[in-house]
């Protein structure tokens, strides 16, 4: 399933507090299934895990974590072959669901959710705010295209995180 979603719906700030709530349910919903998650990351730089990290009593839902930034970690990390990202690009629909699949493969997580996109001004020919994110799981995978618009780094990546926790919850209550 593929969604895409306009600036309009999203330049609302997510803050914090709703950050941690979102990963503590997740937590939650992931224990109660006995399975574990793994994240893949590239433009938040490792923000899901840190919130999937920080939950006290909930942690050890969470396999493992990777921030994959260059094309190179991609290959090397993920196994997504460097001929792979040169046709599809680093920031697109096919490498998002590419990293959460190899995720999957590298780990030992039932779930696995991935980020790509630019959370700022990147090249001349990007577009700041384009995020993909993609969640996978034992019977499906998802992916959102977020088109947020130049709202900074910061806002960028919240709501990046916000929309792969979402993902997840959904993954998890597709038993």
């Amino acid at each position: 399933m593929t969604g895409q979603t306009s600036a309009s719906a999203l330049v609302e700030q997510i803050d914090s507090k709703a950050l941690e709530e979102l990963a503590a349910k997740v937590l939650r919903e992931a224990c109660a299934r006995e399975w574990t998650v793994a994240t893949c990351e590239s433009c938040t730089g490792g923000l899901l895990a840190s919130l999937l990290t920080d939950v006290e009593g909930l942690s050890h839902a969470f396999e493992r974590g990777v921030v994959a930034y260059t094309d190179r970690a991609k290959a090397e990390l993920l196994d997504v072959p460097p001929e792979f990202i040169a046709d599809h690009g680093a920031v697109s629909s096919p490498m998002a669901e590419a990293m959460a699949k190899g995720m999957l493969l590298r780990s030992q997580a039932d779930l696995a959710v991935a980020v790509t996109g630019f959370a700022g001004p990147a090249g001349p020919d990007d577009e700041p705010g384009l995020v993909y994110v993609a969640a996978a799981g034992p019977r499906a995978t998802n992916i959102r295209e977020l088109h947020l618009g130049d709202i900074g780094r910061s806002a960028v990546r919240n709501r990046a995180a916000f929309d792969a926790l979402t993902m997840l919850l959904h993954l998890l209550d597709c038993r």
